[in-house]
């Protein structure tokens, strides 16, 4: 099985050799709850999303992504932040393909829909907002939620 492993500030971590445009999302319910995945490829737990495809805009791959990972209909809604972190790299073992970091965090609404893993997501709930801090995350996931949950952004790095 192919594997997504993220590096950060680490002298061993492999060279990027791309840089890719991509998008995560903070989907809100009317609890007030966040929809989280938790990663086929690494087993954090983290918001949806990925890259963004030719001919297609940030809205469109954000809910796209969304949708692809969760089964959720959403609509966007606004800007958590924008993430592009150099020291940040992710190591897709399938084609051996190394990412520089790239991602506009998004919010939206959920719309409809229900919780349904795919081949990316091996599970998929609605978290309370006071319980995220429980959830596994990589620390470049955690900040993004972090930030989200500060309210003060949109953030820029």
């Amino acid at each position: 099985m192919s594997q997504r492993i993220d590096y950060h500030n680490d002298p061993n971590a492999p060279a990027a050799n791309s840089l890719v445009p991509s998008v995560n999302v903070v989907v809100t319910n009317d609890a007030g709850e966040v929809l989280l995945i938790r990663r086929s490829g690494n087993g954090n737990w983290a918001l949806p999303g990925g890259a963004i495809d030719l001919g297609e805009s940030i809205p469109q791959a954000a809910i796209r992504e969304t949708l692809e990972e969760t089964g959720i209909t959403c609509e966007i809604t606004g800007l958590v932040g924008t993430y592009s972190d150099p020291c940040h790299v992710i190591h897709y073992t399938s084609n051996d393909e190394v990412r520089q970091e790239f991602s506009l965090v998004l919010t939206a609404w959920a719309i409809s829909g229900r919780p349904t893993p795919s081949a990316e997501s091996r599970d998929v709930r609605w978290v309370p907002r006071h319980e995220l801090d429980m959830y596994s995350m990589h620390r470049s996931m955690r900040m993004r939620v972090n930030h989200y949950l500060e309210g003060n952004g949109p953030h820029i790095g």
